[in-house]
């Protein structure tokens, strides 16, 4: 049954010019029990293709050479970002945080952080990719990266027991970690695809994977096993998808009578 209705209608969209994880992500949701409902067909693929961009980023981010660190010995390139007393990365004042957040991206060796701040990153740079630098230098000026603290322009939402897709930010957690390591009591990570998973530093990798590591950092006499929360975190994509390229609607045609907007 088609679950995705566009301005009240329920028609399939033609997504041969869309990237390939977008169509993916399309085709699930198309083929979800859910009802997804979009005023447009630009929030539709907006969102499909912020997506694919934040499942890049994570691939990209985990060959980018960032070290894992807690907060007490985060670091960053010092001509880019200032890091702050907790351990975070502040943009340099005259220095584009568009330019900043690609810093990462190509100088990864310099910079070490936890898994929090690392996926912060990875949706920061997917936002970058698909509104472009003029919009993201605008709405994220005097950019701060530390931990959950994100610019209220990211608009953060989080839902609990949804179904969830590429692009969405998961949490493992570990209830019985070791108090002597605490930057391992869970994981922050980006779903790539129903198998697979992105969390720093360990990179991409199977769920299996990331519940054997977090297992063995464990507390002497541990007996709960790491799991996979059902806890599912992204953007405003309906937000963002105003300041994207060429945003403009149009009308495209109609759908049972009704008008659709692209």
């Amino acid at each position: 049954m088609p679950i995705i209705a566009i301005a009240g209608a329920q028609t399939p969209l033609d997504t041969t010019s869309w990237s390939p994880v977008a169509r993916i992500v399309y085709e699930r949701k198309w083929a979800s029990p859910f009802v997804y409902h979009y005023p447009s067909v630009h929030q539709v693929r907006f969102e499909m293709e912020l997506r694919a961009a934040t499942v890049a980023a994570a691939e990209r981010l985990g060959y980018s050479g960032m070290k894992f660190s807690d907060f007490k010995d985060a670091r960053c390139n010092p001509w880019v970002w200032q890091r702050t007393e907790l351990g975070g990365f502040k943009i340099r004042e005259g220095v584009p945080p568009a330019a900043g957040i690609r810093d990462i991206f190509v100088n990864g060796s310099l910079y070490a952080t936890e898994c929090a701040t690392a996926t912060i990153i990875v949706v920061y740079k997917a936002v970058l990719d698909t509104i472009g630098d003029t919009q993201f230098n605008r709405l994220f000026d005097g950019l701060l990266l530390y931990d959950w603290q994100v610019d209220d322009d990211l608009r953060l939402i989080k839902r609990k027991g949804i179904e969830s897709y590429p692009g969405d930010l998961l949490y493992i957690n570990n209830p019985d970690f070791d108090p002597a390591t605490p930057q391992w009591r869970g994981e922050n990570v980006v779903k790539i695809s129903d198998d697979h998973f992105y969390g720093h530093p360990l990179g991409v990798a199977p769920l299996e994977i990331f519940i054997t590591g977090l297992n063995g950092v464990r507390r002497p006499g541990a007996f709960i096993s790491a799991y996979l929360t059902d806890d599912v975190v992204y953007p405003d994509h309906a937000y963002l998808s105003q300041f994207a390229p060429g945003m403009r609607q149009k009308v495209i045609g109609r759908i049972g009578g009704k008008r659709v907007v692209d």
